[in-house]
């Protein structure tokens, strides 16, 4: 390595519900550096949340984050001039980043009035199971259960 090793950041939980996965999923909302606008919408689609399925907010919110989160995902290698889809398992911190990532850009592809109710639809959505984010997680899941036979070139 060139040079030394990026620290990680350590978030801090977010003013209303006190939890740190709720700051960073905000802070991955978050545009230009607008981050009150950030936790409006994730507020607002939150408080939907509540009202559409008479559940607690949080709890949908990490059940969509966990039926969303890869278990497995495929990454190039590259041995002897072939480059191979080798089946990795992924860590919690990038488990968690890809679900993120994929609800948000998955509820900003729906049609809906406003971000705020197509978050929401689709954390509703994920933590049922469904949507487009949960069929990306399986594509993922899939795509590596196919090239299992090269999991031996793992690094």
């Amino acid at each position: 390595m060139r040079k030394k090793r990026a620290e990680k950041r350590h978030h801090h939980p977010d003013p209303r519900f006190g939890d740190v996965l709720v700051s960073r999923f905000i802070s991955k909302m978050m545009l230009d550096g607008k981050k009150s606008i950030a936790q409006g919408i994730v507020y607002h689609a939150l408080d939907v949340v509540a009202e559409r399925t008479k559940q607690e907010p949080i709890e949908v919110f990490r059940r969509a984050l966990s039926n969303v989160s890869p278990a497995m995902e495929v990454r190039s290698r590259r041995i002897g001039g072939a480059t191979y889809q080798v089946p990795t398992e992924v860590r919690e911190e990038r488990r968690m980043s890809l679900a993120m990532r994929w609800i948000k850009q998955y509820a900003s592809d729906r049609r809906d009035k406003s971000m705020a109710l197509r978050l929401a639809a689709e954390l509703i959505a994920a933590a049922n199971g469904e949507g487009n984010a949960v069929k990306k997680r399986d594509d993922i899941h899939r795509m590596s259960d196919a090239n299992k036979a090269f999991a031996h070139f793992k690094w």
